[in-house]
């Protein structure tokens, strides 16, 4: 599985925030990014390669860049004009360079390095399916007004989502889209507080909304039903509990339909626009956008790649939606000078670079206003997989980890939510980190209603509680290795961000 959330995720200090906005300085004014009529074109052959194409966002120039694109050869997918982005096919290897040429393109590029095909998470490890036994004996293990496998998600009394639920589950009002692989809607933890109206299918950069389009292809693509389970499985006498058991999820599908499930640009492009015109509040994003864990500015298909997506997360948050993503699994200092890169191109041959994480951005994560998401275990002390960095996350969260055991009946330290086809199973990975922090917020934005996603996001941090910097050296896996270094107070750190969410004092 490509970049699941289980994946590392980058979070930008506010002066890289302001670089990136400054170097890509944009977000069009308009009520509307919906894709223009009549500009979906049929997917040419195999060489054929996807493309976005970011514009000046007045007619004229938007009319003229479509014409380009078809005297080039490329066929148009989809054009959301109020941003400024075209989404096109072509299998003319020069097409990109063709097309920054043209009067109004501010910046294009392919968003793959392969034929069309081939989408990521950030989940750590498989998934382990609950047993039989496992299941009768959380059951048994389940105190009064608990749901039957509750006794195995310490991670709710972690945060204290368990008591928040009896004060406030959230308001039916509130909406959190899960940009992932696709959400089981039929799963009798999720279907009652499901929103087909908000789902969509987004794989090719154009939404599909026919009934069931959002759903996984297949159970190998479980990673955004056990997202959806944590945030807002129903307290309904069945399995699992979310964090927020009142609120409303949706599923908006990105990841493409094979085993590599990989997210690429413009499925996440038209995810965020359509999450904004759909009214929803909060997306989640356990992934990073694929084939470039980092993408460098100084790359012209990497640079429209940040172009485009950040265009698209602007213009949702101008319409009141705020993002929250992970940090990553690489267990990388993501405020360090200089990274690693050996997994990226994803989507072909993977070539080893070291890059600057203040230059390269790894995105969604580290784009301007978007919540970034470390994960803790059981023990409330950063997972050993967990990216972090200082400035860079925003707040932490459970995600799991199999060195912090529970004292839970499966004694499993990873998360319990649920999976395709009836089923419930544990992940870790900031994957699962991220859709705690979504809840909450969602928890927040249900106290709040005229909350903006600033003021969501400076609630999240207040409402946290940081167990400051490890007292000694800390070795996450117990090898006796230092494996990562702290940096920063009480207040705010590297590990933590301004803390851990408390679901609890959300609500109250």
């Amino acid at each position: 599985m490509a970049h699941l959330r289980s994946r590392r995720r980058l979070a930008l200090a506010v002066p890289v925030v302001l670089s990136l906005t400054a170097s890509l300085g944009f977000l069009p004014s308009a009520a509307s990014a919906a894709p223009a009529s009549g500009t979906t074109a049929t997917t040419a052959d195999a060489p054929t390669l996807a493309y976005v194409v970011n514009t000046r966002t007045d007619r004229h120039t938007i009319g003229a860049v479509q014409r380009a694109i078809t005297a080039a050869g490329g066929s148009i997918v989809a054009a959301y004009d109020r941003i400024g982005v075209i989404v096109a096919h072509s299998a003319d290897p020069d097409f990109g360079r063709r097309m920054r040429a043209v009067r109004g393109v501010q910046s294009a590029g392919a968003t793959r390095t392969a034929p069309l095909s081939a989408s990521g998470t950030t989940d750590e490890g498989a998934v382990q399916y609950l047993s039989k036994a496992e299941a009768a004996k959380a059951a048994k293990a389940a105190g009064g007004g608990a749901e039957p496998l509750e006794a195995d998600q310490w991670d709710l009394r972690a945060i204290g989502a368990d008591r928040a639920a009896g004060v406030n589950p959230g308001s039916r009002n509130v909406t959190v889209a899960v940009i992932d692989t696709g959400v089981d809607d039929t799963h009798p933890d999720i279907a009652p507080n499901f929103s087909p109206g908000q789902s969509a299918n987004c794989v090719s950069g154009k939404a599909d909304t026919t009934y069931g389009s959002w759903r996984p292809v297949d159970a190998d693509h479980y990673h955004g039903t056990h997202v959806a389970g944590e945030i807002a499985a129903a307290r309904n006498g069945i399995g699992v509990a979310g964090v927020a058991p009142g609120v409303k999820v949706a599923g908006i599908t990105v990841a493409q339909p094979d085993a590599g499930q990989l997210f690429y640009p413009e499925s996440v492009v038209c995810a965020f626009v359509f999450a904004a015109d759909h009214g929803v509040e909060i997306t989640n994003n356990s992934y990073y956008v694929d084939p470039w864990q980092y993408n460098c500015l100084d790359d012209p298909d990497q640079r429209a790649i940040v172009d485009a997506v950040n265009r698209a997360q602007l213009y949702a948050r101008s319409k009141g939606t705020l993002s929250v993503a992970a940090a990553g699994n690489s267990n990388n200092d993501l405020d360090a000078d200089a990274l690693t890169d050996d997994s990226s191109p994803d989507d072909s041959t993977p070539v080893e670079r070291t890059v600057d994480p203040h230059k390269c951005f790894d995105i969604p994560t580290q784009l301007p206003g978007v919540v970034t998401v470390s994960a803790v275990g059981v023990n409330g002390t950063k997972s050993y997989y967990s990216s972090y960095g200082q400035g860079v996350v925003d707040v932490a969260a459970p995600g799991g980890d199999k060195y912090q055991i529970p004292d839970t009946p499966s004694k499993n330290g990873r998360i319990l939510s649920t999976l395709p086809n009836n089923q419930y199973g544990f992940l870790q990975g900031t994957s699962m980190a991220t859709p705690h922090v979504a809840a909450v917020a969602a928890l927040l934005k249900s106290a709040h209603r005229h909350a903006t996603p600033a003021q969501l996001q400076a609630l999240l941090k207040a409402q946290a509680d940081n167990p400051g910097c490890p007292a000694g050296p800390y070795d996450g896996d117990g090898d006796g290795v230092v494996d990562a270094t702290c940096v920063g107070g009480k207040r705010v750190n590297g590990f933590y961000g301004s803390g851990i969410v408390n679901a609890l004092r959300a609500v109250k």
